[in-house]
């Protein structure tokens, strides 16, 4: 069966030039594909008004906001980003003519490209420390990602046995609620957390350490000694090496400073920025242990399984992930500058 319906421009313009060259309806219809009833329509049309065109274009209501309206909703979003739906329709309606319900104001937001979203979470950074970042930022923006490979990462995360998900969402009938398929169970305090400092460098991961009890200076003493110590001395027998640590009360403590002085002579503490977690690369590798972790099939029901599926997890990042982390530095250091201190997307 040929094609029915409106034609484009094109297609209707060898209609009516098969008409006009003599063919028949029913050898127009059998040469081009068309059902003999749209060729008998459109050679009518051109026959009356002279125009191959199709009229059917300007079919349909008229847009309620046109570019002007646009223009203005646009405007409203970028006052108020938070505006909900409701707001943003009100406001628009604010000394127009004619008035949208929020159903037009919804199509037209998707029409301009924009979509609700759960904003980005960034830590809150001070004009004190936004400078701080910035000078950061350019006393190392003539690094190479061969200055970086002398640097030792590391940081302190949690996880948590059970993950709060407000975004799940499941498909069931009315009364299906209490369905145990249909639940998702919640335990008190997230049921237990464990929590591991753990460091990497380009060349090679480090030691991921659980931390049974909340770190302070002593149990960080204990780590920098029992582990940073080994890994900078075998990593960097030069001297060459950097170790980056954040500005956590207990990395600052008196005992810490005064053990690092002590051993400046085998590696450096890099002085790092304060409220810079997008320039510290390891924050990504918690990030992929996070997401092994909820993708296991069977996920752990105590703390000691949960430890071990995350020492497992990090023993079995791939190479590529963790250097191609620390190749992003140069990057990293562009973006804080284009910032001016700022945050950044990393």
């Amino acid at each position: 069966m040929g094609k029915k319906g409106d034609l484009s421009n094109f297609e209707r313009g060898m209609v009516v030039g098969a008409r006009r060259a003599g063919l028949s309806i029913s050898q127009s219809a059998q040469l081009l594909g068309f059902s003999p009833t749209t060729i008998s329509r459109v050679y009518k049309e051109w026959c009356a008004k002279g125009k191959t065109s199709s009229m059917r274009q300007s079919c349909g209501r008229k847009c309620l906001v046109d570019a002007r309206g646009q223009r203005r909703m646009g405007r409203l979003i970028q006052a108020d980003r938070r505006a909900t739906l409701t707001e943003i329709t009100t406001r628009y309606n604010r000394g127009m003519q004619q008035s949208i319900c929020e159903a037009t104001t919804r199509t037209t937001l998707r029409r301009m490209g924009y979509n609700s979203r759960r904003p980005h979470r960034v830590p809150l950074i001070s004009t004190t420390n936004r400078k701080k970042r910035l000078q950061f930022a350019r006393a190392h923006q003539n690094w190479t990602v061969e200055d970086w490979k002398n640097v030792a990462w590391s940081d302190e995360s949690r996880f948590l046995m059970r993950h709060s998900n407000g975004r799940v969402r499941i498909w069931r009938k009315q009364n299906e609620n209490m369905d145990p398929s249909c639940l998702v169970t919640t335990v008190q305090a997230g049921g237990g957390r464990v929590m591991v400092w753990g460091m990497f460098s380009w060349h090679t991961l480090g030691p991921l350490v659980p931390i049974g009890h909340r770190l302070n200076a002593t149990a960080y003493l204990s780590i920098v000694s029992d582990h940073v110590h080994p890994f900078m001395t075998t990593m960097y027998p030069s001297s060459d090496g950097y170790f980056q640590q954040d500005n956590a009360p207990c990395h600052k403590a008196r005992i810490i400073s005064n053990w690092f002085l002590e051993h400046d002579n085998e590696f450096n503490v890099l002085k790092w920025p304060p409220q810079s977690p997008d320039l510290n690369p390891i924050e990504h590798l918690w990030d992929v242990v996070e997401r092994e972790l909820r993708a296991l099939d069977v996920h752990p029901t105590n703390l000691h399984q949960l430890q071990d599926a995350i020492l497992s997890i990090w023993a079995n990042i791939s190479k590529e992930c963790f250097q191609h982390l620390v190749e992003s530095m140069p990057r990293r250091i562009k973006a804080v500058l284009k910032a001016k201190g700022g945050q950044t997307p990393y």
